[in-house]
């Protein structure tokens, strides 16, 4: 005869039970073993319990949730920072309604109406703003009556180029005889982009330098479009020199750049909106 299997009644209920006391231990507890100890020992290494875990994700939607409202108040606060501060006051806003966008205006009558932004406190700028038909325009003129402004002029020479190295620029105009060019080149990535580097083309590279300090002194300006944009920014005076004055260094300009080259002009003060001219 084969084999004859005894099954003992009960004992199987009780391997049952023991195997599930067993499972619910180690879903409880997870052991692991450190170094330093024999074999068969271990050490308990407690984790969150499952009611820990429930707790915990309950908890981050709500973080996250006031996470994303603290953010959308920081940037609220900035825009109401940011409008303060846009905030023009009532006399402006009075003013600007005067200004057609759609109008352009002849010199005397932008003239006119920036005269009333001139604020009492300080002597306003005057600045002409150019979009022309192209990229590389230029050339140099005087002024009929100067820009209102000191101009700084310096030689370029050894000394002058250490300090633009160190990032000192103490000049409006930088005149440079040829000899001195090649020394220029290393600080060229400097003044290029400022649009101070000496250049034929303006007359800033002369033999002799001090000739043309006194005439950038007496008001001479050059000019050139952006490296990337076909724009021209000039000053042209102070409020203080009356429109007869400022007319005529806006035309002095105006022909300098010729009229063929311009494709739109703008006139305004350092606090006025801007003004279309009529060409």
């Amino acid at each position: 005869m084969g084999k004859v299997r005894v099954k003992t009644i009960g004992i199987e209920e009780i391997e049952k039970k023991e195997k599930e006391k067993s499972r619910l231990v180690r879903e409880d507890k997870r052991t692991v073993k450190a170094p330093g100890l024999k074999g068969g020992q271990r050490v308990v290494a407690v984790g969150p319990s499952e009611e820990e875990l429930k707790a915990i994700d309950s908890q981050t939607p709500q973080t996250e949730a006031k996470s994303e409202s603290d953010a959308k108040e920081a940037k609220s606060k900035k825009k109401e920072k940011f409008a303060k501060v846009k905030a023009r006051s009532k006399r402006y806003q009075a003013i600007v309604q005067m200004i057609d966008k759609s109008k352009t205006y002849s010199i005397n009558e932008a003239l006119e109406l920036l005269s009333k932004f001139q604020k009492a406190k300080f002597d306003e700028t005057v600045e002409l703003h150019l979009n022309t038909v192209k990229t590389g325009i230029s050339a140099n003129l005087t002024l009929p009556h100067g820009t209102g402004k000191k101009t700084r002029v310096a030689v370029a020479d050894d000394k002058i180029i250490s300090e633009i190295e160190k990032g000192e620029i103490n000049f409006d105009i930088l005149l440079a005889q040829p000899t001195i060019m090649s020394k220029l080149a290393r600080v060229a990535k400097i003044l290029g982009p400022k649009g101070l580097m000496p250049n034929p083309k303006n007359g800033t590279i002369t033999q002799n330098p001090k000739d043309l300090i006194k005439k950038y002194e007496e008001g001479q300006v050059s000019f050139k479009t952006e490296a990337k944009s076909p724009l021209i920014h000039l000053t042209v005076g102070k409020f203080s020199f009356g429109d007869k004055k400022l007319s005529d260094n806006i035309n002095a300009i105006l022909e300098a750049v010729k009229p063929e080259n311009i494709q739109k002009a703008v006139l305004k003060s350092t606090m006025s909106p801007a003004i279309k001219l009529k060409l």
